[in-house]
């Protein structure tokens, strides 16, 4: 059954270990190991229906293991726009034209929240299998999904003010210290 589930998985698990560790032969090593965990543990599998998520799951915790092992977090980041509206994640992963900004409010957010939407928005996780993968409740799994899209909105708005700021030639402090909404004088 393993060797089934490889058959089916390999290619989309390789392809999101890839975008969370962007090494390709790291993703080749984690993606084995993936299948090497999953064949150990195949006897916990309850449901065979929810092999994907349940693979998705030992991919991610591999990953994490990982990059905590060389604390190395690098994530290819969701763009923050609704589907349909602009150019998707993964083509905007795949072609590399992320901006600066969006790296930075990427690398601000909790990293879970930063897993939460690769496997939503990248992988294309429905949410029962969002809440298996990263091994919650369905209604805990929607609730960090809102939660990383709002950080993520939030980072991204102090990254591009940011930018703006270093475009200015202002200091890179100067909207913290005296131009903060609300900020009386």
């Amino acid at each position: 059954m393993v060797e089934q589930l490889f058959a089916l998985h390999a290619v989309e698990i390789f392809s999101y270990l890839q975008r969370m560790v962007r090494e390709q032969e790291l993703a080749a090593d984690l993606t084995q190991e993936t299948f090497v965990k999953a064949y150990r543990a195949f006897d916990t599998l309850e449901d065979p229906a929810r092999a994907r998520a349940w693979l998705y799951q030992i991919a991610s915790r591999t990953a994490l293991d990982e990059l905590r092992r060389r604390r190395i977090v690098r994530f290819v980041p969701w763009t923050g726009e609704s589907r349909g509206t602009a150019a998707s994640a993964e083509d905007v992963a795949l072609h590399g034209r992320l901006s600066p900004e969006m790296e930075r409010a990427l690398g601000a957010i909790p990293q879970r929240q930063r897993m939460a939407l690769i496997l939503a928005e990248v992988q294309e996780l429905s949410g029962l299998e969002l809440a298996a993968a990263l091994g919650v409740s369905h209604v805990a799994a929607r609730a960090l999904l809102t939660r990383a899209r709002e950080s993520l909105r939030q980072a991204l708005a102090v990254a591009r003010a940011e930018a703006a700021i270093e475009r200015s030639g202002e200091p890179r402090g100067a909207l913290a210290r005296d131009d903060r909404p609300g900020r009386r004088r």
